[in-house]
Parts: C-alpha cells; sequence; structure tokens
C-alpha cells in the first residue's frame, strides 16, 4: 500500500506541476547558504523582502553609502569600502564593466550585483506632501492561509490540554512605500492552534509601523514596531542575522542600523519610536524608546507573588498554558548609539537600559548559576571597524553592568584578488547577560564561549570556487545536559566548479565535535563527544531559459561516544519552470530520505509562495513531494498556491505529543494572493 500511494502522489505532483516561487535561482541561493544555521521555524521575509525590494528600486552606485550596500548580504565589508574608496579616487562610474577593476570583485560576485544597482538617478524626492503621497505611492498587500490537511492529536477532543483554536494559518501584511520618503507597514497573523481575535486586538499577532525618511535634522523616524542592528550584534541587535556559512566572510556582521520591522516573528521586535539625528558630518545618533508585553514563563510562589524563569520566543498561545504566559512580562528598553561613519573607519557607543515589571529567577540548575536575575539590565558596549588597503579589521566590546564582558575581533584581508582569508577571535564571559544580542557562536545566546576561527576563499578562475573554515571553541562553565566544561570544534570545506553559465557543481563536507553527558545506559561519567558530519554533492544546471534542475546527493553521520554511527541520506531533484512570457510558472520537488533517528536529520531548503521560504528536517524513511504554481492574474494580482505531501515508510504515526498524526502521511497546502497598486 505505501509504494502504491507514493507513486499516485508522485503522478499527481507530476499531472499538477508548476511554480517556481522565487522567480529565479539567484535569491533562493542566497537564502540557502544563509538558512543552514538558522532554527526551523525563522521568519525570511525580512532578507526575502529586502532583496526584492532592491531588485525593483536599484541603488545608484554613484550616490550611495556604506549602510546601503550593506543591505546586499553577499557583498562583504572589504568589497563596500573598496567600493567608495574607488568612487572617492577616481569619480563617478560611467559603466557598470568598470566594477572588474576594482579590488576584490570577482565576477561571480559582479554578476550577482548587476540586478540589484544601476548608475541612473535615485527615485527619491525632496518634496514630503500629500500630493506626492498619494501620486507616486506604491501598495503591496499579501494574504496568505495554510494548514496541515490531517487532524493532529491536539485539535481532537481531548479532556486534557489541547489546542484551543483552530488549525488554520493565517497571514495578512501590507506595505506602503513613497519615493523613499515614507513607508508604512501592517501584519497580522495567526498559527495553527490559535484563536485569530478572540479575547486580541484584531489578530493574534499584531505589528505596524511608519517610516519617515530626511525631515530636518532627522534621517529617519520610525514609529512603532522596529529592529536596531550595531557592531558585530554583541551590545544590540534584533531581527535577522547571520553566522558561520560557506561563504567566510559572513562572521562579519553587516549592521544596518534603525529599521522598520516587517516579519512575521513574534519575538525579535522593539515596539515605539526611535530616530536617527545627523549631529555632524559623519556623526549621528540613534536614539529609542520601546515597551511591550513579553510571554514568560511564569512561576506562583506560595506568597502569591510570581517571577518569570524565562522569555518565551516562540509566539505561539494555542493551549491554556501557553495563553497563561501570554503577555505575562512588561518590557521598557530605552537607550541610544552614538555613531562615527565614514568610508573607511566606523566608531560605535551604544548604551541602553532594561527594565521588567517583574524578577527574573532562572531555577536551582547549575548550568543557570550566571544567568540574570532582578528588574533591571543595563548593556553598554562599543564597536569598530577599519579599512586599511586591503585589510579590514573589525571587533566590539560589551559590557552588562554587574555582569561580564563580551568581545570579539576579526580580521578580514584580500591577499590577492584571487585570495582572501579571515580570522576571528572571540571571549563570552559566563555571567554577561543580553535580551538583544546576536553574535557569532554556538550557544544560542552570548555567553559561557571562547573561540577562534580561521577561513579562506579561494577563487583561482571563474569556473572554480573553493571556501574552507575551522573553529575551535571551549565553554568554561556548564550547559544544558553538559555538567562540566567542554569543547569542540567546526569544519567545512566547499567547492563549486562552474563549467559554463548555465551548469554549477557543488561539493561539501562538514564536521563538527562537541561534547555532551553520557546517555542514561552510558554507566561512565565523563563527556562524551558527539559527532555530526554532512558529505553533500549537488548539480544545478539550466536547460534552457524557461527549465532549470537541481539535484542533490547528502549524507549525515551522526555518533555519540561509543555508540554504533548513524549514518543518513537524503537525495532530490528539483524541476524548476519560468517561462518570462509566461503567466504560469513553477516548481517541484521529489525527495526520498532515510536517517536512523532524529540525530542524523538532514536540512535543506524548501522553495514556497513568495516571502514564504522555508527550510525542513528530513528525519526517518521516506518520501517528500512538493510543488509550487504561481499564476500572474493581471500585471497588479499574483496567485500562489503550495501543496507539499511527507509519506513515511514503517510508522504507525507521525509526530507526538500534541502535534500527533496517526498514519504515515502528513500534508500542507498553502494559497496566497499577491495585489500590487
Amino acid at each position: 500500500m505505501p509504494i502504491r500511494l507514493i507513486l499516485l502522489l508522485l503522478a499527481f505532483h507530476f499531472v499538477s506541476f508548476t511554480a517556481f516561487a522565487q522567480d529565479d535561482s539567484f535569491i533562493k541561493d542566497i537564502l540557502e547558504s544563509a538558512a543552514e544555521n538558522l532554527s526551523e521555524d525563522i521568519d525570511l521575509y525580512e532578507l526575502t523582502e529586502r532583496l526584492n525590494y532592491i531588485r525593483s528600486h536599484q541603488i545608484n552606485l554613484n550616490a550611495t553609502s556604506a549602510k546601503n550596500l550593506k543591505q546586499l548580504i553577499f557583498l562583504s565589508p572589504l568589497q563596500i569600502t573598496n567600493l567608495l574608496r574607488h568612487l572617492e579616487v577616481n569619480g563617478k562610474l560611467l559603466d557598470l564593466a568598470e566594477l572588474q577593476s576594482i579590488d576584490g570583485f570577482d565576477l561571480v560576485t559582479i554578476e550577482r550585483l548587476l540586478q540589484f544597482v544601476t548608475l541612473g538617478k535615485n527615485g527619491t524626492t525632496d518634496k514630503l506632501s500629500l500630493k506626492d503621497m498619494w501620486r507616486n505611492g506604491s501598495n503591496d498587500l499579501i494574504l496568505r492561509y495554510g494548514r496541515v490537511i490531517e487532524v493532529p492529536k491536539g485539535f481532537t477532543d481531548l479532556p486534557g490540554s489541547r489546542y484551543l483554536g483552530s488549525q488554520d494559518r493565517i497571514l495578512l501584511r501590507y506595505k506602503y512605500t513613497s519615493n523613499n520618503r515614507i513607508a508604512a507597514g501592517l501584519v497580522m497573523e495567526k498559527d495553527a492552534g490559535e484563536h485569530f481575535s478572540k479575547g486580541k486586538v484584531l489578530s493574534d499577532h499584531f505589528s505596524a509601523n511608519l517610516t519617515i525618511n530626511q525631515v530636518g535634522p532627522f534621517k529617519k523616524i520610525i514609529f512603532g514596531d522596529y529592529s536596531l542592528q550595531f557592531g558585530q550584534g554583541l551590545t544590540l541587535w534584533s531581527g535577522f542575522g547571520f553566522g558561520k556559512g560557506p561563504d567566510v566572510t559572513s562572521v562579519a556582521a553587516r549592521d544596518v542600523g534603525l529599521r522598520s520591522y516587517s516579519s512575521a516573528n513574534e519575538a525579535s521586535f522593539f515596539r515605539g519610536v526611535s530616530n536617527i539625528v545627523a549631529l555632524w558630518k559623519g556623526i549621528e545618533l540613534t536614539s529609542f524608546i520601546s515597551y511591550r508585553r513579553r510571554d514568560g514563563s511564569v512561576k506562583l510562589w506560595p506568597d502569591s507573588t510570581t517571577t518569570i524563569q524565562t522569555i518565551n520566543d516562540s509566539g505561539y498561545h494555542r493551549t491554556k498554558t501557553e495563553l497563561k504566559n501570554q503577555n505575562s512580562l512588561g518590557q521598557l528598553v530605552f537607550g541610544g548609539a552614538l555613531q562615527y561613519l565614514s568610508d573607511n573607519l566606523n566608531l560605535g557607543l551604544v548604551s541602553y537600559q532594561s527594565t521588567y515589571d517583574q524578577n527574573f529567577i532562572t531555577g536551582s540548575s547549575a548550568y543557570n548559576k550566571y544567568a540574570f536575575t532582578g528588574k533591571n539590565l543595563l548593556n553598554t558596549g562599543f564597536h569598530y571597524n577599519y579599512t586599511f588597503k586591503n585589510i579590514y579589521s573589525y571587533g566590539e566590546v560589551a559590557y552588562s553592568v554587574n555582569g561580564g564582558w563580551a568581545i570579539i575581533n576579526g580580521l578580514l584581508a584580500s591577499l590577492s584578488p584571487k585570495f582572501s582569508v579571515v580570522l576571528l577571535h572571540r571571549n563570552y564571559d559566563r555571567d554577561y547577560s543580553n535580551f538583544f544580542s546576536n553574535a557569532v557562536g554556538e550557544n544560542t545566546d552570548v555567553r559561557n564561549e571562547k573561540g577562534t576561527y580561521a577561513g579562506l576563499n579561494f577563487t583561482p578562475s571563474k569556473r572554480f570556487v573553493y571556501s574552507v573554515y575551522f573553529d575551535y571553541f571551549k565553554f568554561p562553565w556548564l550547559k544544558f545536559r553538559v555538567d562540566s566544561a567542554s569543547k569542540g570544534y567546526e569544519l567545512l570545506a566547499q567547492g563549486v566548479y562552474i563549467p559554463k553559465k548555465t551548469l554549477k557543481i557543488l561539493f561539501r563536507l562538514k564536521r563538527e565535535v562537541k561534547q555532551q553527558n553520557p546517555d542514561a545506559s552510558d554507566k561512565t561519567q565523563e563527556l562524551r563527544n558527539v559527532l555530526k558530519g554532512s558529505v553533500r554533492v549537488a548539480i544545478d544546471w539550466r536547460l534552457n531559459k524557461s527549465i532549470d534542475l537541481q539535484q542533490r546527493i547528502e549524507i549525515s553521520i551522526y555518533k555519540k561516544g561509543n555508540v554504533t554511527q548513524e549514518v543518513g541520506k537524503l537525495i532530490y531533484s528539483d524541476f524548476n519552470y519560468h517561462l518570462p512570457s509566461s503567466k504560469v510558472s513553477g516548481n517541484l520537488r521529489i525527495a526520498y530520505f532515510d536517517t536512523p533517528s532524529y540525530n542524523s536529520r538532514i536540512y535543506a531548503y524548501e522553495d514556497d509562495v513568495l516571502y514564504g521560504s522555508s527550510f525542513g528536517a528530513y528525519a526517518d524513511k521516506g518520501f517528500k513531494c512538493y510543488s509550487n504554481i504561481r499564476y500572474r492574474v493581471t500585471q497588479q494580482i499574483d496567485l500562489w498556491a503550495r501543496y507539499a505531501v511527507i509519506v513515511y515508510q514503517g510508522k504507525e504515526s507521525i509526530s507526538s505529543g500534541l502535534d500527533e498524526i496517526k498514519g504515515i502521511k502528513k500534508s500542507d497546502v498553502k494559497v496566497q494572493l499577491r495585489f500590487q497598486f
């Protein structure tokens, strides 16, 4: 029966084959390299929307800044500095072909850059009037609906804990922009298991903001929800951030300062007002104040007082417990960042106060001994970056008052047009506390870690690209499931062969070793080494202007201590159709996976509806198929649809707890409408 069902599903997908949701493979490549070190439920909208917006509102290279260029995440800080220096010394570019003469700009980078830049005029106007806002404004409205077709256990009539809302997932997203002077955004979302508006203001998750640029001394003012990103992420960083990846320069953060917040992620943003003021030439002050309610794990004491153990960032409000913890913690944050910004030297000082209306008490676990307690937390830090010829140095020093320090310093050097290296050292004290940090490291938060990273990129010719990095780290204090000091390392090596523009072959090897407590069945007391490794071979080729194919084979390895090594396998094939003149475009994937357990799972990026990019974990044994369709109804209206199904072999049920589904199949449907006017 399972084989017959699989064949029927495959036939259905081939017949109903359709759309490549992201329109081209370039942004997909960037997303996949970025997403591999992120959590499974991360909302990639912030990144995809940014790249799509810049592509339709191209950056004028002859009138730009480092802050604008940092939005192009594939440009390294050294490339950005070299470009600005070239403009300063040689004047405006007359032709984009001149990019080949700038140090560090290889053909691959230039090919990517050409999609996002121009030498023409910017679309900004000096006027800010209601007439211009009406005439020149653009509106983008997205409505999305999705649900799992099967009924998980949590949606049945259980006597105890259960999901109180419907299975439907609903999203409304609206954005208005006018000549880069004024913008407004709105996000309303409901997750599966939540009520959309029952007992809520408008929807379970509601986010909105208004942005005004270039008003008197103010370079930018944002009312509502916003994100802040400074330095290397030690002192203040909210929203999307990168870490280690195949592009070794990704460990040098591209901070963009103050931005409006448009993601559906319910945790990593501020709510209030923030602005940037130009004080003197090259010196600007970003000030902000934010107050919002956060979800926390509430503990009730015998004297009727309550305390908070942790802040819950999941954003789920489905069960009685999750609803009890919703908005249980008041968070007030205020402060500022004073920065000096020039083409080759940036300096910044950041300081802010966080105040909570309940005490943090983190519990009696030994690994939490140095975690934050109390109601008030003051964070301050200094960051810098400096470019001298072909060397880019950067770093940050951060301090949590009455706590510890966090320090990171790095060096990026272009030794030749074909060879570049990155060196980085980090030292995060065990008692450093920060609720708004996102820096390079192995822990989920920035503390209790020391590490040294070395990486290199080598491009001997336009056909070959090599990258490799090695990261050695130590954890001086205890961690969850690690009852003593521990250490480990991570190694990645990748080679890409591009014999012609229509063909790319990739080979990647990754190995990571960490230490962990022995399993309950292991009678030894010492820590055990945990090995996670993978080998990947991928082939991408374009058959013609309308058809792309991607094939991947990946092997995963997992071993803990002396236990038998696990080996997992993933094989998939993608078929993409995107003829520019056609109203219909499409994507289809057929994947087979076989892993002994969840420990040897394999992650892979998955195409989705526009701005719905995702990447899932392939574990156990079975097949997964999905297809996407995009239909261009009119020039202003687009319709997307997605259907995905996963069929397991040798299982009686899928998932566990409230998410358990009886049977071997789980299917998901999603529909999205976009209206631009």
